[in-house]
């Protein structure tokens, strides 16, 4: 279970650009929810995400994972439980590495360094079966490197890394933006049968209404740092896009645009 208790966050404090972006915000992920999160700019998600992942500190307020306080817990020791995909392709691989050496080091993420080769040959076949599942060839180019490949291709071999290891969460920071439709729905199927498969709990910050509905088992929206829809189970199952354009709508006509 994922608990944020009471978040505060402001930017630039103190001075005449004050902004609250979270007031004593209450947030709870249940083990193996798949949460999609929907909103418009400055609502507060990707900021939600990097308090989450201690890219960025709160104000106050607590943070739990279970029941282990990880308010004050280093930005490297989480990534122990969690695995992030970011909007940028670019970002979840090094490209000046091959695709061998970025999976090799995806593997070893967490584990103690010493003296031995970075690429691990006894690993290679099974990094070659997980790169199969993806459909996209990378199978067969494990000394080409990741800087070469398309947008597409580094996003699924980043979204394969992130999960290699043992971890809890995976959180998804609009990870289908920067791809072309088919590119994206292929990233989105293989994000579901990994979360099924690993039985994680997801965060997913989306701006793709149809994905919001058509993947994962709740439904959150936020506006202004809080939450203004929360839908589980049969009730997100019965939302239509239609619905959420309209909460969209209002929302607009609220701050006067």
């Amino acid at each position: 279970m994922l608990k944020l208790n009471k978040i505060n966050k402001y930017y630039n404090e103190g001075t005449v650009n004050e902004i609250c972006l979270f007031k004593d915000f209450n947030l709870t992920v249940e083990e193996g929810q798949f949460v999609s999160v929907v909103g418009s700019n400055g609502s507060g998600k990707t900021s939600m995400l990097n308090i989450i992942c201690g890219t960025v500190p709160a104000d106050s307020g607590t943070i739990y994972i279970g029941k282990e306080n990880i308010t004050h817990m280093p930005e490297f020791k989480r990534q122990r439980h969690m695995g992030r995909v970011y909007q940028n392709p670019a970002m979840g691989t090094c490209p000046h590495m091959t695709i061998l050496e970025n999976m090799a080091l995806a593997d070893n993420k967490g584990k103690r360094f010493n003296l031995r080769p970075g690429t691990d040959k006894n690993r290679r076949d099974n990094y070659r079966e997980q790169l199969k599942t993806l459909g996209l060839g990378l199978e067969d180019k494990l000394h080409v490197k990741a800087g070469l490949l398309s947008g597409g291709q580094r996003q699924a071999m980043a979204l394969l890394m992130a999960a290699m290891t043992p971890i809890r969460f995976l959180i998804l920071d609009e990870h289908t933006a920067a791809l072309d439709p088919k590119t994206a729905q292929t990233v989105m199927e293989l994000t579901d049968k990994i979360v099924k498969e690993k039985k994680l709990t997801a965060v997913m910050v989306t701006h793709n209404l149809r994905y919001a509905l058509e993947y994962g088992d709740r439904l959150l929206m936020m506006h202004q740092g809080t939450s203004v829809m929360d839908l589980s189970g049969p009730k997100k199952a019965a939302v239509q896009i239609q619905d959420l354009l309209e909460k969209f709508n209002a929302i607009s006509i609220e701050c006067g645009n």
